[in-house]
């Protein structure tokens, strides 16, 4: 007896100790083969900053839902676990915006005003095919701050399985850029360059309303370089990226020299320029015709240095977006859409985190860039499609071309670049050379910054329609939704990021689905094999089990 009391007290202290070690010590194991539940440490270092209670509401529910999306639902659901079990702050409810009937109208009207869009599917399910709509979106609120977080990652072409499983892959970066806009006090600058001809902000401005959640933007012009360089270079010193989209008028050498000593100062750049004079909007007009002519902005020089080169020549492709044109009149005409070589769409390399998982994008008459041997590391982004050409300038463009025959065998040029990340050190556009004005501590080789350059201006540019700015990259008359402002926003994260928060769009999740074609043909029989075989399984028990002990009994 005493032994037995002695060994009940020490497996009770064991357990004592072995629950207060638990709550001092904290470990999950995360034995999926793609490691899909191991929360990136920048997304750790983001949920440590959230001291009060972050709300989420998850509109992914309801009832109908295809497989497909069902697995997006549950992949959401254990990321949200994840996270609330690495800080107790996390809480979140799973909500049906349609379930009662007699709010579902007004649910809706509420959501589409906060920008929350709903998705129309097509379930196929036991041979039957039927509607369902969901919403794809969460709100995440903190500290009286709301912010949406969009569930799906739409994909031109893809199948719903293609959807799912581009969504799931992106599902933490989803949430932990929500987070970070919730937690996260806006700390860099950005100026938007002004005075050389850059698109207005109006043709700019869903790409701007895009990156104000996490930046201060300010417009910014070099017209007081010429009296006042100096003062001009320190005011610009105080942002962290500069913007220049489109510009169309020439800079000046004193212009150049300020921007490349703010570059040798570790600033970072987004360029989205062009070495060719010529858009969409200037083909309508009464002849349906214009002339591309090159355009040059005294730049090549100053990219030259820096490793890229824009050639004045216009990239057209057998694969690009259509043109949409008005036939007839009045009443009476007709919207059509045509192929349109000169919309090239581009595919970005998916090993780098900028791109990676990224929709195609469109451009509008882009021109080609070369790699020149420099200083820095250049990664290619973007290319077009390898079915492309080069068409020299100046050149007649005609809205009538799009009734021409295509010739494949034409556009043999392979792929064109054109966007390009430059990084690491760079080298002055005025090194050894004789400066245009002097500026105090002017340096030759700069410390590590990064640029990207663009070779299309349109690339940022939105549609303008009676009601304002439209999204940025949204197509009305096709409803496609291509990848610009995704890439654009990207690219400044990346530029400016530093906490690797971009680095988890490079995470790569293996999801599995049932094939349902052979579901239908085959569910009779498992539902058969679930249902009958356990009751045979329990007859054959139950008889073997009777016979052994009667046949053990009756001796």
């Amino acid at each position: 007896m005493n032994k037995s009391i002695k060994n009940i007290a020490l497996l009770v202290v064991g357990l004592i100790l072995l629950n207060v070690l638990a709550q001092k010590v904290y470990k999950r194991f995360d034995l999926t083969t793609d490691q899909r539940y191991t929360l990136n440490p920048s997304a750790l270092a983001i949920l440590d900053k959230a001291e009060s209670p972050v709300v989420i509401d998850v509109y992914l529910e309801g009832d109908g839902f295809p497989s497909e999306f069902r697995k997006l639902q549950s992949e959401t659901r254990q990321l949200l676990e994840e996270f609330k079990a690495y800080n107790n702050n996390i809480s979140f409810n799973f909500i049906n915006p349609i379930e009662n009937e007699a709010t579902r109208d007004q649910n809706i009207q509420q959501l589409n005003a906060r920008g929350l869009t709903p998705m129309q599917l097509n379930v196929q399910e036991n041979g039957k095919s039927s509607q369902a709509v969901i919403f794809p979106w969460a709100l995440a609120s903190y500290n009286d701050t709301t912010v949406k977080i969009p569930l799906v990652k739409n994909t031109i072409g893809a199948t719903q399985q293609q959807l799912v499983t581009n969504s799931v892959q992106q599902l933490e970066y989803a949430f932990a850029d929500g987070f970070s806009k919730l937690v996260n006090p806006k700390r860099r600058k950005i100026a938007v360059l002004k005075g050389n001809g850059q698109l207005e902000n109006k043709y700019i401005a869903d790409y701007i309303k895009s990156i104000r959640d996490y930046y201060f933007i300010a417009p910014f012009t070099l017209d007081s370089v010429a009296n006042h360089a100096e003062s001009t270079l320190k005011k610009l010193q105080d942002f962290d990226l500069i913007i220049s989209a489109k510009p169309t008028e020439p800079f000046t050498e004193a212009e150049k020299f300020v921007l490349d000593q703010y570059t040798m100062n570790g600033g970072k750049s987004l360029w989205m320029v062009e070495q060719v004079a010529m858009s969409k909007d200037s083909l309508y007009n009464d002849l349906g015709k214009n002339i591309a002519m090159p355009m040059d902005l005294n730049l090549t020089d100053f990219f030259f240095k820096y490793g890229v080169r824009i050639n004045p020549l216009i990239v057209s492709s057998m694969y690009s977006a259509p043109i949409t044109l008005a036939s007839g009149e009045g009443s009476e005409s007709q919207f059509q859409s045509y192929p349109w070589t000169y919309s090239p769409l581009a595919k970005g390399n998916s090993k780098h985190p900028i791109v990676n998982n990224l929709d195609f994008l469109k451009f509008d008459f882009a021109n080609p860039m070369d790699l020149i041997k420099s200083s820095t590391k250049k990664t290619i982004l973007l290319q077009s499609a390898p079915l492309s050409k080069l068409e020299g300038t100046p050149r007649e463009i005609s809205l009538d071309m799009v009734n021409d025959k295509l010739d494949p065998k034409s556009f043999n040029k392979g792929p064109q670049n054109l966007a390009v990340l430059l990084e690491g050190t760079f080298t002055s556009a005025y090194k050894n050379r004789v400066k245009p004005l002097k500026l105090a501590n002017t340096k030759a080789q700069s410390i590590p910054t990064k640029m990207v350059v663009i070779s299309d201006g349109d690339i940022v540019k939105n549609e303008v329609g009676r009601t304002g700015p439209e999204e940025l990259g949204f197509d009305k008359y096709t409803g496609q939704t291509f990848g610009n402002k995704e890439f654009l926003v990207n690219v400044a994260n990346y530029l400016l990021d530093d906490n690797g928060l971009i680095n988890i769009r490079s995470k790569e999740i293996a999801v599995a689905f049932l094939n349902p074609e052979k579901i239908t043909e085959e569910k009779t029989k498992w539902q058969l094999l679930n249902v009958l075989l356990p009751l045979v399984l329990l007859g054959v028990f139950g008889f073997l089990f009777n016979y052994f002990r009667k046949k053990k009994y009756a001796k």
